[in-house]
Formats: C-alpha cells, sequence, structure tokens
C-alpha cells in the first residue's frame, strides 16, 4: 500500500486546487460526512482511504458545492484507516 499511498500523495501535492484532484477512480476524492464533514479522502487499496482536511487561507470563502475555495493553501492529513 505504500506506493499507491505514495501516488495520492503526489497528487495532492501537484493539484493547485482541491477541484484538480479526480473524483473518479483510482483517487477519488470524495468529502466526508457526519463526524468528519470537514475531511476528505482519497481511495487506496480498498477498503482503506487516505484521510486529509484542507487548510485555508484566513477569510476564504467556502466553495457552496464542495467547500473547495481557491484559499485552499494546505493539506493535514489525518490517517489512512478503514472508516466503513
Amino acid at each position: 500500500m505504500a506506493k499507491t499511498i505514495a501516488m495520492r500523495l503526489a497528487v495532492l501535492k501537484h493539484a493547485r486546487a482541491l477541484s484538480m484532484v479526480p473524483t473518479t477512480p483510482p483517487e477519488r476524492r470524495h468529502r466526508l460526512a457526519g463526524k468528519r464533514k470537514e475531511q476528505y479522502a482519497l481511495d487506496l487499496v480498498h477498503p482503506h482511504r487516505l484521510v486529509f482536511e484542507p487548510r485555508r487561507s484566513s477569510g476564504a470563502p467556502d466553495d457552496a458545492e464542495d467547500g473547495e475555495a481557491g484559499g485552499v493553501t494546505a493539506i493535514t492529513v489525518i490517517e489512512v484507516t478503514d472508516y466503513h
């Protein structure tokens, strides 16, 4: 799984905005819900996910559809887990 994690981190590193990270496989960026509503995940080796939170510059508005403001300046990787 280390190779898959490295590939996902490379995609995140090279994306200038979260909207540039694909919502289709193999990455499948998706926003989480419930207790994790501020977090996103990328698919890894099923059923594991790379969970992260976007960090925005202060005062940057959220995009109404997916919380993807241009103000995302970095991400914080939270964990690799099977949250299902």
